[in-house]
C-alpha cells in the first residue's frame, strides 16, 4: 500500500469515528386540556430513559415543551396538574365568552418561574399564528410567558394576547403538529406526538359554538398533513371521548398517556436508534421549506403591486392555468 493510500484510508477512518451523533427531537401537538396525557407520555419516555435535545410546541403542547425544555419534573407537573380547575384558567362566567388569557398566564408563570428561552435547558420553539398578518409564527425568544399564552389562544375561548407588534393566536390552526418547526432548528430525527389522531369529524348540532368547533377540526386535519410530513414516528393516543375545552378526568388522561406510549416504545427505539437522518424526509422538508420561501417572496412583491399591477398579475395566472389544461391528459 502506497502512502496515498494509507493516510486516504487512515482520513477516512477517523472521519467515520468522529461522526457526530444525530440531534433528536419531540413535537408536542396542541389539543386543549387533553394536553394533560402529556405527562402520562413524558413519564414513560423517562422511564425507558429517552431524553431529546430539542422540542417544539403549538397550544397546550407549547406548554409542555416549555416545561419539558426547563427540566420540571415529572412529579411537579402532575401535582400541579391534579390541582387545575376550570375557573383557574378562565375568566369568564359563560365558558362560551372569550376570556383573558391572565389566569392562565399565572398557571404558566407560576410552573416556569425565572425561564425565559435562553436559559432553559433544551432549545424551544413555540408556535402560534399572529392574526394581524395571518401568518405562523415560530418564536425562539422574548417573554416566554407571552408566547404559550398567545400560542394557546383558541379563538372564541381566549384574547388574542399581544407579542411585540404581533397579535397572537392559536398556533394551530396552521400548524398543529409543528415537527418542521424541529427541522428547521436542526433535528435529524422527529418523534411527534398526536392526541387527536381521529379529528375532523363533523357535527349535525347548528349550534354556532358547536360549528365553530367542527369548522377548527377541519381545519386542523389539512395542516396535521404537514406534521406527519416531517416526523420519523407520531406516538398517536386516541383521546376523543374528552373534552378539549373541559377538565374531567386528569389522572384517567395521564393514566391514557403513560399506557399508550409504553405499547409503543419499540418502535420509538427503532426510530431513535437509526445511524443516519431520513434522507426522503431531509429532502421532502427542504422542497416544503423552499416552497414557503418562494410563497413569501411572492406574497411580499404583490403587496408592492399597484392595483393595476396586481390586475395583471391575477390574468398571468389564470392564462397559465388554462394553458396547463390544456396538456391535461
Amino acid at each position: 500500500m502506497g502512502f496515498k493510500s494509507f493516510f486516504t484510508n487512515l482520513f477516512k477512518k477517523k472521519k467515520k469515528e468522529q461522526k457526530m451523533p444525530l440531534k433528536t427531537g419531540i413535537v408536542f401537538s396542541g389539543g386543549g386540556v387533553r394536553g394533560l396525557a402529556y405527562i402520562g407520555v413524558m413519564k414513560a419516555l423517562k422511564e425507558a430513559g429517552i431524553e431529546f435535545d430539542m422540542t417544539a410546541g403549538t397550544s397546550i403542547g407549547s406548554f409542555v415543551a416549555a416545561m419539558y425544555a426547563a427540566g420540571i419534573s415529572i412529579e411537579e407537573m402532575e401535582k400541579k396538574a391534579l390541582t387545575i380547575r376550570q375557573k383557574d384558567f378562565h375568566n369568564a362566567k359563560f365558558f362560551v365568552l372569550p376570556s383573558k388569557t391572565d389566569k392562565f398566564e399565572k398557571i404558566v408563570g407560576e410552573m416556569l418561574e425565572g425561564c425565559t428561552f435562553e436559559n432553559l435547558k433544551k432549545p424551544l420553539c413555540v408556535v402560534a399564528v399572529d392574526i394581524k398578518t395571518g401568518k405562523e409564527e415560530h418564536i425562539t425568544h422574548g417573554n416566554l410567558v407571552k408566547a404559550i399564552a398567545g400560542s394557546c389562544a383558541v379563538p372564541g375561548v381566549f384574547n388574542p394576547v399581544e407579542f411585540g407588534e404581533k397579535r397572537l393566536v392559536d398556533g394551530g390552526l396552521l400548524n398543529n403538529i409543528p415537527a418542521d418547526a424541529l427541522r428547521e432548528m436542526g433535528a435529524d430525527i422527529v418523534i411527534s406526538l398526536d392526541i387527536n389522531p381521529n379529528r375532523g369529524y363533523g357535527t349535525d348540532s347548528t349550534k354556532i359554538i358547536d360549528l365553530l368547533k367542527a369548522s377548527l377540526r377541519v381545519l386542523m386535519t389539512s395542516n396535521a398533513v404537514n406534521g406527519y410530513i416531517h416526523s420519523d414516528y407520531i406516538i398517536k393516543i386516541d383521546l376523543s371521548d374528552f373534552s378539549q375545552l373541559k377538565i374531567s378526568d386528569t389522572q384517567e388522561l395521564i393514566k391514557r398517556g403513560y399506557e399508550g406510549t409504553k405499547k409503543v416504545l419499540p418502535e420509538i427505539i427503532e426510530a431513535l436508534n437509526k445511524e443516519e437522518a431520513d434522507k426522503n424526509i431531509k429532502k421532502m422538508s427542504k422542497k416544503l421549506f423552499a416552497i414557503r420561501k418562494q410563497s413569501d417572496k411572492l406574497d411580499k412583491m404583490t403587496k408592492s403591486l399597484s392595483r393595476k399591477e396586481k390586475w395583471e398579475y391575477v390574468q398571468i395566472g389564470k392564462k397559465s392555468r388554462e394553458e396547463n389544461e390544456d396538456f391535461e391528459v
